[in-house]
């Protein structure tokens, strides 16, 4: 019965993929992304994958399945991220044998309140019906389906990062730092990961230099390393937004996901 046991281990071990690098992507409406995707967007090589968050009959696509990474990459309608140009440049990068894979599970509008599993269902209350609309396509609990897919993702390669977006809905609130840490612990504890090894990759809402509505709060979000030492900030200037000076153009998140994975990058030797 040991030996059995033993062996039991060892190959589940061995289903996963040290060489499939899995990233989980989250946030509100520039992370679930804003603007529409372009014809040069859908050219996606066969190692860049994302693991669909939800059954999309336009896409072909059922939850919990691997695909190449084509977008959209949040729901089934949604449009362009900083996911998409992450994953892009990282298997420019990275050796040729090594797929990177992407969980995005992003609502627009969101504060980061939706994301804390203790205290979501208050938050919900308080949302507006569009926004409750889009909840319920993760069953009510974003959250939850993050972990859910997570959990899929972990059987076949190794979860490498967190990349976040959110903050605009947050603007001005001095304890958005403390609230991402209650999330990001939640998901330490809940898939086993551990700090030192899961970087947190947080990108600065639209910057001042493009007239940001929301651009002071990019002073609370760079003060996140102070309460997650493995933090890390991705700087959003010059990355072209469009009118509304909230969400970026294609162009912004091609350049701001190019930006999380230069950071990433850097990271992982250390890892």
């Amino acid at each position: 019965m040991f030996l059995f046991a033993c062996l039991l281990i060892v190959n589940r071990s061995f289903s996963q993929n040290a060489k499939f690098h899995i990233y989980l992507c989250l946030g509100q409406s520039n992370m679930e992304g804003n603007a529409k995707f372009e014809p040069q967007d859908t050219t996606v090589n066969t190692r860049f994958r994302v693991l669909e968050a939800l059954d999309c009959d336009n896409l072909n696509r059922k939850k919990g399945q691997w695909y190449t990474a084509i977008p959209p990459l949040s729901r089934c309608k949604t449009g362009l991220t900083p996911a998409d140009y992450f994953g892009r440049e990282m298997i420019s990068h990275l050796p040729e044998d090594v797929t990177v894979g992407v969980i995005n599970v992003a609502i627009g509008g969101c504060k980061i309140e939706l994301f804390d599993k203790n205290i979501f269902e208050n938050y919900k209350t308080t949302a507006p019906n569009w926004m409750k609309g889009m909840i319920d396509q993760y069953d009510g609990n974003p959250y939850s389906r993050l972990v859910e897919l997570a959990k899929i993702a972990q059987k076949d390669g190794f979860i490498k990062g967190i990349l976040l977006h959110q903050g605009e809905s947050n603007t001005g609130d001095t304890l958005w730092t403390k609230k991402v840490k209650i999330v990001y612990d939640n998901l330490l504890n809940d898939l086993n990961l551990k700090a030192e090894s899961t970087p947190l990759l947080a990108g600065e809402v639209v910057n001042a230099d493009q007239d940001g509505k929301c651009a002071s709060m990019n002073k609370i979000i760079a003060m996140l390393p102070q309460t997650i030492p493995n933090a890390h900030i991705i700087s959003s200037a010059g990355c072209p937004d469009i009118a509304d000076n909230l969400h970026f153009s294609a162009e912004g998140y091609r350049i701001l996901g190019r930006r999380y994975a230069t950071k990433m990058l850097e990271i992982l030797p250390k890892n």
